[in-house]
Order: C-alpha cells, then structure tokens, then sequence
C-alpha cells in the first residue's frame, strides 16, 4: 500500500468515527453519546439564553453571562457544521464528494445549520443589516427537530406527515381553491357596498382565508344580505374543509401507533434462545473480524456487549477482550434464555417482498438476522424477504451482563 492510500485509509477512518459522532441517534459509545448530550445541551442553553435576553432585569443582571453562552453555542454550531460538510459523502454515499456537500448544504437540514450560526457572524461584515439578521436566528430552533431521533413517540409525526403528504396535499389544494373562489364571489357582492374594504378580485383573500380556517377576526365581514348569506355558507364550509386535514392526520397517528405496537401481537411469532460468550483476550477470536470468524451453519453472531452498549454485528466489526457476543442457533440452549421474537413471513405477510429499511418498526428494535433455508443471512438495508423467512428481532436495550 502505498503512501498516498495510507493517507486515505486513515482519512477514511477519522471521516467515518466523525460521521458516526455527529449522527443523531447513534448511541454505540459514549463518544457518539456524549456528542448528542452536548449537541442538545448547547441548543437549550442558546435557546434559553435568547428568551432571558428579552427581559430587562434579567438582562442588566447577567447579560455578559448570557453573551458569552450565545458565543460558545454559536461556535459550537458552526464547527457542528463544519464536520457534517466534511463527512457529507458518507452521509449520501451513493454520490461523489462534491455532490454530496451540495445536497447537504442545500437540504433542509443544512440550510437549517447554516442559519443556525451564520447570522451570528454576519453583522461583523454586514453591519447595516444586523437587524434582519437578527431575526434569522430564530431558525436555530429547527435543530429541535434532531431530537425525533431519540423517541419513538415524537418521530411519529415526522413519518405521519411522510405518509399522508398526499392527502394533505390534496386538502391544502381544495382549500386554496375554495379560498379564491369565496373571494371571488365576495367581491362580486360587496365591491358596490363596500369599494375600499372589497376593492378587487383578491382583497377578500383575507376575509376568506379567516372565514375558512374559522379564525374569524372581524376586520373585514359582508354587510349586505347576500353577503352574509354567502359568509355563513362559506362559514359552515369552512368548519368540514378544516376538519380534512386534521381527520387525515388523526388517522396517521392511529397507524403509525398501531403499526408499532404490532410485533406485539402477531400471532405466528415464537421465542428463540441465544447463547452469550464473553471474549478473553487469549481467545481466537479476540482481534478478529466478525466476517473471519467461522460458526456452524446453524449459528450465527447476532449482537456484541460492549461496555453496556449494544453493537451490531457488521462483517468489519472487530472483537475485543471482554466483550459479550451473542450466538444465536436453532437448537434450545438452557440458562441462557434472552427474549427476542421470530417472526415468520408468510405469503399474504405485509412483509413480505419488501426491504428490511422499509419495514415499520420502532427506532428501538434491530432485526438480528433472518434465517432462510436454515441459513442465517446478515439483515443488510436492501435485503428483500421471501416467504417463509424467518426474520429475528430484540429491542435495544442495555442487558445486565
């Protein structure tokens, strides 16, 4: 190997320990931990400290105080920032380097990071302008969006609105069109009663759109009997086409709930055992990768402990000493007894042919393996599972070792 490849492979390695780190929800050490913890923290306090900043006793008192946590915060953001540029391609693996900064910088996430500590530094260059980028900074709230990473609950909405965007679409567009068409016909009545409040085609826009969505802030409001026979029409409307969407996502909510909670009731799931071995250092298999690491057929290495942490068996995952893996066979093993559940994919299974990273299952729960033909197969993203598979799962969770 020559120099110039020692240099990449070592690049290689700091860039995917960074991408890892800077990950939300990747909790496989505490380096990844303690980087969220962080990461979480400096957001609160920044947050924080911008609303005690509005209040002029508190202000007077600490504001140096509240100064100097904006200033930390906001560098923290931007080297945040910084790390996930770098480690960009490994985030959009499937594109070169420069094309993966590029749809990184300009998806909502980096727009977010951008404006998360840009307008901070701004007025330095910009001083006619600081206002204006004062209020940008309100964007940093956004980044509270990152924590759906870490609860089940939360990340529902997310996958809510995934879901049903076309429903909600569809609503939002009847809306809009109902919304033009009662300013329309609004005009049409009132612009002789009322020329200046009714004064063109679209100034009723406004009225309708508070009629509509049931505000009702009684600025604008007919006046002639037509008129308000056409209001309290466009008002009782108003009240079904708003209940379109929130019936949509009420009903996402249920699924999403239901779908969770379903690996709890299936009715062809079985317990399977599996054997726990801890790794000493004079052991053959300490310092060995998972894919060197022969095992009867039958058998298969499902789960690492390590340090208290879960680790999932990757081919490149290197053993160390004391760490406790976990075998898992088809035969029954007394003592070692740990729940998981097998679930077995039948033909009309809603499982069935799809991928393992399309399957609905709490961000809490990893698919161990999945046995086929007798044989164990590593639950790669873009595996598809056939009839008849049987596909191992276990929620995440730190095991007494």
């Amino acid at each position: 190997m020559g120099e110039e490849e020692k240099k990449e492979s070592k690049w290689r390695k700091i860039q995917s320990r960074l991408f890892t780190m800077v990950s939300v929800g990747v909790v496989d050490d505490k380096l990844n931990t303690s980087y969220d913890i962080i990461s979480i923290s400096a957001l609160l306090l920044n947050l924080v400290g911008a609303i005690l900043m509005t209040f002029d006793s508190i202000n007077k008192s600490y504001g140096g105080w509240l100064l100097i946590i904006e200033k930390v915060t906001i560098f923290f953001f931007a080297i945040d920032y910084i790390l996930r540029i770098l480690t960009a391609d490994l985030l959009y693996p499937r594109d070169k380097v420069i094309p993966s900064i590029r749809k990184y910088i300009f998806s909502f996430s980096g727009i977010v990071d951008l404006l998360s500590f840009l307008p901070y530094y701004l007025p330095v260059f910009f001083p006619a302008g600081a206002a204006v980028f004062r209020m940008f900074r309100v964007v940093r709230i956004l980044r509270l969006f990152r924590i759906n990473a870490y609860y089940d609950s939360l990340n529902v909405i997310t996958e809510v609105l995934k879901c049903k965007k076309q429903q909600l679409l569809s609503s939002v567009f009847i809306i809009l069109i109902l919304m033009v068409a009662s300013s329309l016909c609004m005009y049409s009545v009132e612009h002789t009663k009322q020329p200046e409040v009714f004064a063109n085609a679209f100034s009723g826009i406004w009225w309708s759109a508070s009629t509509l969505l049931t505000v009702g802030y009684g600025d604008i409001y007919p006046i002639t009997i037509l008129g308000k026979m056409l209001g309290i029409a466009i008002a009782f409307l108003g009240v079904g086409m708003v209940a379109i969407p929130t019936g949509i996502i009420s009903a996402g909510f249920v699924e999403q709930y239901s779908s969770l909670k379903e690996l709890d009731g299936f009715s062809d799931e079985k317990m399977i055992n599996f054997v726990q071995v801890k790794i000493n250092f004079k052991d053959e298999w300490a310092g060995k990768k998972i894919g060197e690491i022969i095992l009867p057929k039958a058998m298969t290495i499902t789960g690492i402990l390590r340090d208290g942490q879960f680790i999932v068996p990757k081919q490149n995952v290197i053993l160390r000493n004391d760490d406790n893996i976990l075998i898992g066979a088809e035969g029954s093993l007394e003592g070692y007894n740990m729940s998981v559940k097998q679930i077995n994919v039948s033909a009309d299974h809603k499982w069935n042919k799809k991928k393992l990273n399309e399957l609905d299952l709490s961000r809490k729960s990893y698919v161990a393996t999945i046995i086929r033909n007798k044989d164990f197969i590593e639950p790669k993203a873009d595996l598809i599972l056939k009839t008849d598979d049987k596909v191992v799962i276990y929620s995440k969770e730190k095991f007494d070792v």
